[in-house]
């Protein structure tokens, strides 16, 4: 009987692989990137995830906030990483009209979602490391 749940999930597993594919593949036709892949090689660098870390715990933080939380991140990476995560929709840029100019980030809703989807993700490393 094992053996044939073993079967069972191969097979689910096949499919999902399967299904994953061809709606990979129908957005790349329609985009003309591979939005899947462009998102994995962005939230696997070096820093995004403390980035998008940081503002899940604290919803709302400015540069040098952000700067004095990642230790070892330069300024010039920071703003590098800001500027990739925001183009990816993952984070939001406030300017305020103040003298000195003041700038706050935040995860998007999208970027919320994908924060839980990562931190599910860093949970099952742990449980089965």
């Amino acid at each position: 009987m094992s053996e044939t749940n073993v079967v069972f999930k191969g097979d689910e597993l096949k499919e999902n692989i399967s299904t994953f594919f061809k709606q990979s593949m129908a957005l790349r036709k329609k985009t003309g990137n591979c939005m899947v892949k462009d998102e994995m090689a962005m939230l696997l660098d070096k820093w995004s995830l403390f980035v998008i870390y940081n503002l899940g715990y604290y919803q709302k933080l400015r540069f040098k906030d952000l700067k004095e939380n990642i230790r070892g991140i330069s300024s010039k990476m920071l703003s590098q990483t800001l500027k990739k995560i925001e183009r990816q929709k993952i984070i939001r840029r406030h300017v305020f009209a103040e003298v000195p100019p003041r700038v706050e980030y935040e995860l998007t809703d999208y970027g919320m979602r994908l924060t839980k989807k990562v931190l599910e993700l860093n949970q099952w490393f742990l449980d089965n490391h």
